[in-house]
């Protein structure tokens, strides 16, 4: 199946393999872009859409990764508090530099180094989340204790 997918998310596939989950990669044909277009696609709860957000830190200036539930908001002085500097939003090719993806495509893995990650405590009420899978029309299905394992993301309570 990954030879038909396009080349982000291969890539991603790739990467899910390299970390031993058997997850599949699938291409829908409407977009996946925004956390509602992802949920009426697979058809599940926005809740249930994992949203890869980049920040970055405005003094170190490096790339800090929040996973977070589709219908939630990130509250930017908690992750502040978190990293222990504020944070802001990158432009786009800030967020293609770390992460080797385009906004709206970018998953929790398959970054050119490993970025800080905080992932939404919320998502871990559902059996079953989605991730964007490196375009704004790939997801993979995976449960929260996977994304944990696969992103070695602390758990906060982000919103």
């Amino acid at each position: 199946m990954s030879a038909k997918l396009s080349t982000s998310a291969h890539k991603v596939q790739k990467a899910l393999e390299t970390l031993g989950l058997e997850c599949q990669v699938v291409e829908m044909a409407k977009t996946t872009r925004s956390a509602k277009d992802a949920a009426q696609a697979v058809g599940c709860r926005v809740e249930q859409i994992v949203k890869s957000l980049v920040f970055k830190g405005k003094h170190s200036q490096k790339a800090i990764l929040v996973v977070a539930s589709g219908v939630n908001r990130v509250n930017e002085k908690k992750l502040a508090e978190f990293v222990a500097e504020p944070v802001e939003m990158p432009d786009a090719d800030f967020v293609r530099q770390k992460t080797g993806f385009a906004i709206g495509g970018v998953p929790p893995i398959g970054h050119p180094n490993p970025l800080e990650t905080f992932i939404d405590e919320d998502l871990l009420k559902y059996s079953i989340i989605w991730a964007a899978a490196g375009n704004p029309r790939a997801v993979f299905k995976l449960t929260p204790s996977d994304l944990q394992k696969i992103t070695g993301g602390r758990v906060v309570s982000i919103k």
